[in-house]
C-alpha cells in the first residue's frame, strides 16, 4: 500500500495510487509512506524521487554503513521500531529516505507512531511543511513510546519487588519471569541505542538542514536519559534475581539442615540398637531378662537427648 501526503491550497491531501505521481507537483509532496508495497509502487516512487530504495535485507543489516548512508540525491536511514507483545517484544525495521524536502518511509507492519502522526498531519497541516519535519515527528513519537515501555518495565520490576518483600511463594516460574523481563529490558536498550546511532549520523551529515538540528539534539538528550533508566532497571533486575536465588538457597539449606539433624539424632540410637542386637555371645548382655529392652530403650533416649542438647546449645538448629 502507498500513501502520498501532499499539500494543495494550504490543505493536506492524501493519495493511495502511484499513478497520481503524474499529476501531483513534486514540490507539493511531503511524505510518501510505503506499507508492504508492491513492486510497481516501489518502482514508481524510485522514478519520482530519482533514486533507489533499499530492499528489506539491506535495511536489516546491523553495520552502521547500512543503518545510515547518503548520496548526492538522498539520505538513507534504517532503524528498528519495537512492537510490544503479551510476553515479549518484536523488532520491525523501518527505512527512511530523505530526498530534497520529501520523506519516504518503508515498513512491513502497522506502527502506532506512524498512525498517530498521520492523524496530526491531516489535522494540523501548517505544522508540517517538509519531509524533515515529518521525520522528526516520527522519531519524537517513537521515543515517547519507548519511554512508555521503559516506564512499564519499571512498574513490573516494582511488582516483583513487592512480591519478594511480602514473602510470596518463590518458584522456578518466578525466576523465568524475571529472566524474560531482563531480555525485554535489554531489547529496549538496544532499540534505543540504535536510534541514537542514526540520529548522531544525521547530525554529522552536511545535507541535513541546520534549522532542525536543535530538535535532533533534544532527541539525543531524551535518548541518553532513557538509556540511563534502562541501565538502572537492569541493575534492579539483577539485584532482584540474586535476592530470589538467595531466598531459594536459604529454603533449600533449611530443608537439608532438617534432614541432617534428623540423621544425626538417630545415629546414636541406631548404633545402640545394632550393638545389642548382634547375634554373638557377647552381644546379649542381659540374656533372656524381661527388662533388658527397657535398659536398651533408656540408653537410646539418653543418647538422643544428649545429641539434642549439644545441638541446641551450639545453636545448630
Amino acid at each position: 500500500m502507498i500513501e502520498i501526503f501532499y499539500k494543495e491550497n494550504g490543505q493536506m491531501m492524501v493519495s493511495q495510487s502511484e499513478a497520481d505521481f503524474a499529476i501531483i507537483p513534486y514540490d507539493n509532496v511531503i511524505w510518501i509512506d510505503l506499507f508492504t508495497p508492491t513492486g510497481d509502487e516501489k518502482r514508481a516512487v524510485e522514478a519520482f524521487l530519482g533514486t533507489t530504495i533499499q530492499n528489506r535485507a539491506q535495511a536489516e543489516e546491523i553495520e552502521i554503513s547500512s543503518r545510515f548512508s547518503e548520496t548526492e540525491q538522498a539520505i538513507f536511514a534504517n532503524t528498528s521500531f519495537l512492537i510490544p507483545g503479551p510476553d515479549e517484544y518484536n523488532e520491525e525495521t523501518v527505512s527512511f529516505i530523505l530526498a530534497d524536502n520529501i520523506l519516504t518511509t518503508l515498513r512491513e507492519c502497522p506502527l502506532k507512531s506512524f498512525t498517530d502522526l498521520q492523524r496530526r498531519l491531516m489535522a494540523f497541516p501548517k505544522m508540517y511543511d517538509s519531509g524533515h519535519v515529518v521525520f522528526l515527528g516520527i522519531l519524537e513519537q517513537r521515543i515517547d513510546l519507548d519511554a512508555d515501555m521503559v516506564e512499564l518495565v519499571s512498574k513490573e520490576i516494582n511488582q516483583y519487588n513487592r512480591k519478594v518483600s511480602v514473602g510470596e511463594d518463590i518458584s522456578e516460574e518466578f525466576l523465568i519471569d524475571i529472566n524474560l523481563l531482563q531480555e525485554n529490558t535489554m531489547l529496549i536498550r538496544e532499540n534505543i541505542i540504535d536510534k541514537q546511532r542514526v540520529i548522531s549520523s544525521i547530525l554529522k551529515s552536511a545535507r541535513y538542514p541546520q534549522e532542525y538540528r536543535p530538535r535532533l539534539n533534544v532527541l539525543l538528550k531524551d535518548i541518553s536519559s532513557l538509556i540511563n533508566h534502562t541501565d538502572f532497571g537492569f541493575e534492579r533486575l539483577e539485584y532482584l534475581q540474586n535476592t530470589v536465588l538467595g531466598i531459594i538457597n536459604l529454603d533449600q539449606n533449611k530443608i537439608m539442615k532438617v534432614f541432617t539433624l534428623v540423621s544425626l539424632l538417630l545415629m546414636p540410637p541406631t548404633l545402640i540398637a545394632s550393638f545389642f542386637g548382634m547375634n554373638v555371645k557377647f552381644g546379649r548382655f542381659f540374656g533372656e531378662s524381661g527388662w533388658s529392652w527397657i535398659v536398651i530403650l533408656a540408653l537410646m533416649v539418653v543418647s538422643l537427648s544428649l545429641i539434642f542438647w549439644v545441638f541446641k546449645k551450639r545453636r545448630m538448629f
